[in-house]
């Protein structure tokens, strides 16, 4: 009972992060309640999966540490960038071969991992949370070409859910706190409740228990800049789980080998793969689930075991997803300004410490997230180009990721050549 009650506090901890993504993701691509439903639902399975894989340690995959894995944020500008421009199943193709792609080279990641040094991953992070602001924005009014666009009750029930959760965070301690942006949700659905603006038909017509099927939203398809995007996403994803891996390692005093991390490298491949057929998302390991392991002191994968089956079990319970799809948009959008926000401020966090450790630490920050910004709001800029220069330069993230990638081995991986000095002999 008691290592139940420890893996229902994880799934709580994770929950509101792993549904925002369908939501978001499900919303901006005008998915109908029942695809939304459906979206939902795979992604709180394959969250579970995902957990599982990595947690079950063997010779060829899962790290064997007390870690839960969620759909990565990082992804869902780029993932509704793509199906903006080419389609649901665009999303997926991408993510398919993403995946493949990280479990084929997870052997050698390690050795990659210097190409993503904290002033990259930093930079990308940030871009991505500045990019995805607007989305929240629209959203928070009622989403963008709704009739009642910035009318006082959206704008009253955003700012409301917002100020919920900035209160819950700033006077809640502990486990309270981590769930705050969940219990903001709760309660600003409830007062939209009361002022009758939620539809529970979806959860009326959602049944009890469903079978996931593969390709739910049609064949795959597959463009090389939607793939490269999504190929950098899971790396930076990578990148972050590292991180997480490690600060486990260290709680659960287990040391690890470049062996451990290839296969922790591999499982989260695997995952990606798995939740690209299924048409979910990409994963990485929740750092909000590691202060939770920290917070109680129990370390077992026992409870991590537990809390990814309780996620595959409420992954086939259409209804419980179903549940989170009457969610106000605009309740949606002010939770939405403090997550993404956060990406905003993890990444800066990741940025503050390099700035003063190398000259040219500014510069790469300046121009890449400039470059990154600048063609988000200004697409078209490089309409003239061949297409096989576009592939790098349609999507802001890949634009500010290759240029931070790119100015980080100009400044600080090409060793500068020393002045040569010419000793003149003195004329006798």
């Amino acid at each position: 009972m008691k290592t139940a009650a420890l893996g229902l506090q994880h799934v709580l901890a994770m929950y509101a992060g792993a549904i925002l993504v369908p939501l978001i993701v499900g919303g901006a691509l005008g998915l109908t309640p029942e695809q939304l439903t459906y979206l939902v639902a795979i992604d709180i399975f394959m969250c579970g999966v995902a957990t599982l894989l990595q947690i079950v340690s063997n010779r060829f995959f899962g790290i064997g540490l007390p870690v839960v894995l969620g759909c990565t944020f990082t992804a869902v500008g780029p993932m509704i960038a793509i199906g903006g421009e080419y389609g649901i199943s665009a999303i997926y193709g991408s993510i398919i071969v993403s995946g493949l792609i990280i479990f084929l080279i997870a052997g050698f990641f390690g050795k990659l991992v210097r190409f993503f040094p904290p002033i990259v991953t930093g930079t990308v992070v940030t871009i991505i949370g500045i990019t995805l602001i607007p989305v929240a924005i629209n959203n928070l009014g009622g989403g963008q070409g709704a009739p009642d666009f910035g009318s006082v009750q959206n704008i009253t029930l955003g700012f409301g859910t917002l100020i919920l959760i900035v209160l819950i965070y700033r006077f809640s301690k502990g486990f309270m706190r981590s769930i705050s942006i969940l219990l903001g949700l709760i309660l600003g659905t409830v007062a939209a409740v009361f002022m009758g603006r939620v539809d529970f038909t979806a959860v009326g017509e959602a049944s009890y228990f469903h079978l996931i099927q593969p390709f739910y939203f049609g064949t795959p398809t597959f463009h090389w800049s939607a793939i490269i995007t999504m190929t950098l996403v899971a790396m930076v994803s990578l990148v972050e789980s590292t991180g997480v891996y490690f600060a486990v390692s260290d709680m659960t005093e287990k040391k690890l080998t470049e062996k451990d991390l290839a296969k922790g490298y591999r499982a989260e491949g695997l995952a990606v793969f798995i939740g690209g057929i299924f048409n979910a998302f990409q994963y990485t390991a929740f750092s909000q689930n590691v202060g939770l392991l920290q917070m109680s002191g129990v370390k077992s994968r026992k409870v991590i075991a537990v809390a990814g089956f309780m996620l595959v079990g409420l992954g086939l319970v259409p209804k419980i997803a179903a549940i989170t799809t009457i969610i106000p948009t605009s309740v949606l959008g002010g939770a939405m300004i403090a997550m993404f926000g956060m990406v905003i401020s993890q990444g800066i966090k990741m940025l503050s410490s390099e700035i003063g450790k190398a000259p040219g630490n500014s510069m790469i920050i300046a121009c890449s997230v400039g470059m990154g910004l600048g063609v988000t709001v200004v697409p078209e800029i490089f309409a003239v180009l061949p297409t096989g220069i576009q592939i790098l330069t349609s999507n802001g993230i890949v634009a500010g990721s290759m240029t931070a990638i790119v100015l980080n081995i100009i400044f600080n991986m090409i060793p500068e050549r020393k002045p040569v000095v010419v000793l003149q002999e003195k004329e006798a």
